[in-house]
């Protein structure tokens, strides 16, 4: 589940909720849940990250058998044909989830569920995410001495409580964050790669995007989203969570291969000349007159 050399994770968000932000309420069926997923692994997705229950400020709270009606018939369809991640803090929910087939646990609350450490002993991974708070009180929890160091410490303290073989860490942009806050993290990002876990990114279509860039509509927010998406890559992420497989999987196999790129060598084997450089009064191909 890590990235490979050559191709750094998209993670296609599916959201089976009334009330999520961005796409709440339009998979009323299985059947379009199992569509929608399937479209974006065939755009590229990674993972499926199936979720029950709206973390978006002031959504209200789900309980553990409702989240699992709603999420396990599509986690037991998906499972066999694509890696699921499940999108819960309950460790009752989760189990369930893993029983039904996915491998991944994604937990917002960074483990804060007593049992949730010893379900993750059965995941292939788990997703610790920083959150301060609950969905409903977040809004008040912005306080940090300091704001990637206090992050960086809360993460790590969560990630020691993990048992499963691989652990993420996600900064958890745009929850106890505000959008000047969410920003400064992304800019940072590269604080919390050092610590050496995998970094783990959702800034997806956030709110953080529309204050910054004027723009309150959840659904203009794509363009933001690619750049949030951008500064993270090129600080160190390797994992996306997002709406928007198509695009961003084209992104980051772009920015990639720019990465990548070298010059062919000659035939002789020798190395080609360089692209920049040119004979003594003569210009470059594409150089202005």
């Amino acid at each position: 589940m890590r990235p490979s050399s050559h191709r750094p994770l998209v993670v296609g968000v599916l959201n089976c909720t009334p009330d999520s932000f961005f796409d709440g309420g339009v998979r009323p069926s299985l059947e379009r849940q199992l569509a929608d997923a399937r479209a974006m692994l065939a755009l590229g997705a990674d993972w499926i990250d199936v979720g029950g229950e709206s973390t978006r400020p002031g959504a209200a709270a789900v309980d553990a058998d409702e989240e699992c009606r709603r999420v396990l018939p599509v986690i037991r369809a998906l499972a066999q044909e694509a890696t699921v991640c499940i999108d819960t803090s309950k460790a009752a929910v989760a189990a369930r989830a893993l029983a039904a087939g996915a491998q991944i646990i994604n937990d917002v609350t960074g483990l804060r569920d007593p049992e949730m450490p010893a379900v993750t002993a059965d995941a292939q991974a788990t997703v610790v995410m920083h959150m301060r708070g609950t969905p409903a009180t977040m809004g008040a929890c912005t306080d940090y001495k300091d704001l990637v160091g206090d992050i960086r410490s809360d993460l790590l303290t969560a990630a020691q409580r993990a048992r499963s073989s691989e652990v993420w860490l996600d900064p958890g942009i745009g929850f106890a964050k505000t959008a000047r806050q969410s920003l400064a993290l992304l800019k940072h990002l590269h604080l919390l790669v050092e610590t050496g876990f995998p970094i783990y990114v959702g800034a997806s279509r956030k709110s953080f995007i529309g204050h910054t860039l004027g723009q309150p509509n959840a659904a203009d927010r794509l363009p933001g989203s690619l750049a949030a998406v951008a500064a993270a890559y090129h600080r160190g992420a390797r994992a996306f969570r997002v709406h928007d497989v198509a695009e961003t999987r084209q992104l980051l196999d772009l920015l990639h291969a720019i990465e990548a790129a070298g010059i062919e060598p000659s035939s002789d084997g020798a190395p080609g000349p360089r692209w920049d450089t040119a004979p003594a009064g003569k210009t470059t191909d594409h150089a202005l007159p």
